[in-house]
């Protein structure tokens, strides 16, 4: 006779949890892997509905309502005592400046060139991101990486470039904007790997949880934003839109923001439950059906050899979650 805890199996492999009422799935992990994937999905496309669709030529602003939103959920949440962060102390925002500008370059060039580009372009353009990150663990921690890993970033290469001379509706402006964001992305990564530790130095708990590192991004990119603003000449620009005065419009731009934070939560709980092996491949895997419903969904213009070049990119992507998973399995 099999004990209860014989009937406990591994949610990773996807099987059930057996209980005295039956057998039935992990809720838990099955909610927070359809949150991450709809949140994350969501969020891009949403975005790009607001600046393609309805031809919002202030992407910073966006960004800024964006964060605006998560900063008040947070601060809510807190006060309420649902989550812990860590108080704001100068000596903290003086060590966490640095990844913070970071962090609002890379949201800013993200907008700019997801006006320009197509959701399926950016998502595989995306991948360069990892072969930067990839040679700066190099250069920067002494990581090596094995051949499996270079191989998958190899294939990236060649995917974003023959996607780039395959894409019908290439736009120049986009694919600058798309480049200059692979870079700060991947300058974000790596930067706080190194500011990390010194940042839990100078809180009082000794720690720096995922809803302090929203609260903290969020809250110090706004005088930065609000900057740039002026500096991109939006301030003009939502003096005379008209779109500021639909409804509708403000309720879509909510949305993103509520989708935004969606991201950072749904990701946390979802990692907690499962773990960075399934974190890793369902995040590659939900590229997928997103590139399809951005090129659906915006009715992009493509070609055999395009859709040939994305789909070679999002599997790319997918091999390259399966190396880093054998690699940390084997160091």
């Amino acid at each position: 006779m099999k004990t209860s805890t014989d009937d406990e199996h591994d949610v990773e492999h996807g099987k059930f949890s057996r209980s005295n009422r039956g057998v039935k799935l992990s809720n838990q992990a099955l909610l927070s892997g359809i949150a991450y994937c709809l949140s994350s999905c969501g969020m891009i496309l949403v975005n790009k509905f607001v600046l393609s669709s309805y031809n919002f030529n202030a992407g910073i602003s966006l960004m800024l309502y964006q964060n605006f939103i998560s900063v008040v959920i947070v601060t809510t949440l807190s006060l309420l005592g649902l989550v812990s962060t860590e108080p704001l102390t100068w000596k903290l925002i003086k060590v966490w400046l640095p990844v913070n500008v970071i962090f609002v370059g890379m949201l800013v060039t993200s907008m700019f060139s997801l006006k320009y580009i197509n959701v399926a372009m950016v998502t595989v353009l995306k991948n360069v991101t990892n072969v930067i990150t990839a040679v700066g663990e190099m250069y920067l921690f002494n990581k090596h990486h094995d051949n499996r890993v270079w191989t998958a970033l190899f294939l990236m290469i060649i995917s974003a470039i023959t996607g780039g001379i395959t894409d019908l509706s290439f736009n120049a402006t986009g694919y600058v904007w798309q480049t200059l964001n692979c870079f700060l992305t991947a300058s974000y990564s790596l930067t706080l790997r190194r500011i990390m530790d010194t940042a839990k130095q100078v809180t009082k708990s000794g720690d720096l949880n995922e809803f302090s590192m929203v609260l903290l991004n969020n809250t110090l990119s706004m005088p930065l934003g609000i900057f740039l603003i002026f500096v991109f000449k939006e301030v003009d620009y939502l003096l005379t839109t008209p779109l500021l005065r639909l409804p509708s419009f403000w309720m879509v731009m909510t949305l993103s923001g509520f989708l935004g934070l969606g991201i950072s939560f749904s990701s946390m709980w979802f990692l907690h439950q499962t773990g960075a092996t399934t974190y890793s491949l369902v995040g590659s895997l939900n590229k997928i059906p997103l590139s399809v419903a951005g090129i659906l969904l915006f009715h992009v213009p493509t070609s055999l050899q395009n859709s040939a070049s994305i789909f070679f990119g999002l599997l790319a992507g997918v091999f390259f979650a399966r190396a880093k998973i054998r690699e940390r399995s084997q160091s």
